[in-house]
């Protein structure tokens, strides 16, 4: 393993402190489980510095330096040897079968949301040795069964087309890009949309009439809804509406933690009872306390406890990133402050803890290359094997296949 990576697995197991035969019996259990995870923002390489200074001296817009960072970013595992290498190390680091890919972007324009689709693609089909894309979720199956991983490909956002002419209309790409292998899409990020309410709006409208017209659409085409981002009214009319289980992807226990982004015991228990589940992630900010693995166990074990181990899963949200990224950004020109993107205004965050604890522990407990001893942090809290596995893919899986077309 990297530096980078063994940093973070000593940082963590500090924290847990488990003795051998957890350890043992946890990372048996991670070896030998298919690992699903409900949510996943993926592998960061690092841009090519000198190709973005010469862009910037070249007066490229900020739209044109974005879309050239993310091009990057998302698609030099594939195309740089030395990258490829690495990639190969996080994933096997890892021990995941499947992410549920990030990949979308927040908002509604087809044109937006189809590039990050297309490089996620591109890198895992650039690499059929070690990946493959999951169309189906029995191809989930098959790829632990060759010793291979995957993604399921999801949306930040679902397609729209613009007209305003008719709803049937405007929800035409829904099938266009589930065709194109997205299998989960947002109904909202944070803020109002066409469909409904996020959870950054001080407003809590529900959802729109609109927005029931693309949860019929959703439904009817085989795309599993999820609530994540999407606020408190629209989530609960979603679930009344929709006909398939409704998933909360990657989020925290409002109860442990009373953050924006946090559910609810009563939302969790709605969208369970639609037979969907309840991601948990590890953001700091959401999960409170300490903000670190050992609180991140936290919400995972009250949501078990509290409504059964059906009915967890676990979405990161926190990806990879190369350790070649800081020698590339520091060949960057210094850049103006740019204003605050739409999909990131939201209340400012009163309750984010810069504690010298959390600035130097957080990220490395929590790293995505420590997914085995979220298993072994589940062992260490007493759950059995039979609900370990649910939790850390079986739960996701299932949902899956219930949504997933006959």
């Amino acid at each position: 393993m990297n530096d980078a990576i063994e940093k973070g697995r000593e940082v963590a197991l500090g924290i847990l402190n488990p003795s051998q035969r957890e350890l043992d019996r946890g990372l048996a259990l991670h070896r030998e489980s298919p690992v699903v995870e409900s949510y996943s923002l993926g592998l960061s390489a690092p841009v090519d510095g000198e190709a973005i200074a010469a862009a910037i001296e070249a007066g490229a817009t900020e739209r044109e330096l974005q879309d050239l960072s993310e091009d990057q970013g998302m698609t030099r595992w594939a195309t740089v040897p030395e990258l490829r290498a690495e990639f190969e190390e996080a994933w096997e680091a890892s021990g995941v079968t499947c992410s549920f890919q990030n990949a979308g972007e927040e908002g509604n324009d087809p044109t937006v949301l189809m590039k990050r689709l297309a490089r996620h693609t591109f890198v895992t089909d650039m690499m059929p040795d070690l990946m493959r894309r999951a169309v189906r979720p029995e191809d989930i199956e098959a790829a632990k069964n060759e010793g291979k991983h995957c993604r399921y490909m999801t949306g930040n956002g679902v397609p729209l087309a613009g007209d305003q002419r008719s709803p049937d209309e405007e929800v035409r790409f829904i099938r266009v890009f589930f065709q194109l292998g997205i299998r989960m899409m947002h109904l909202t990020y944070n803020r109002r949309n066409p469909i409904g309410d996020g959870c950054g709006e001080p407003a809590n409208a529900g959802l729109s009439d609109f927005g029931r017209a693309v949860v019929k659409e959703m439904n009817r085409v085989g795309v599993i809804i999820d609530v994540a981002h999407t606020g408190r009214q629209t989530s609960l009319d979603a679930i009344a509406v929709s006909e398939q289980p409704v998933i909360v992807s990657h989020s925290c226990a409002h109860a442990l933690n009373e953050h924006i982004r946090c559910k609810d015991d009563v939302l969790i228990e709605k969208v369970i009872a639609s037979g969907g589940t309840m991601g948990i992630t590890n953001v700091p900010g959401f999960l409170g306390g300490k903000g670190d693995i050992g609180a991140f166990l936290d919400h995972i074990e009250y949501v078990a406890k509290k409504f059964g181990a059906d009915h967890v899963t676990v979405g990161t949200d926190r990806g990879y990133r190369s350790v070649g990224t800081g020698a590339e950004r520091a060949k960057l020109p210094k850049q103006n402050r740019l204003r605050t993107r739409w999909e990131a205004l939201w209340p400012p965050d009163d309750k984010k803890d810069t504690s010298e604890y959390n600035q130097a522990f957080q990220s490395e407990s929590l790293m995505w290359t420590n997914w085995p001893l979220f298993t072994v942090g589940l062992v260490q809290r007493g759950f059995s094997d039979a609900d370990i596995r649910k939790i850390i893919g079986g739960n996701i899986l299932r949902v899956a296949k219930s949504v997933f077309p006959h």
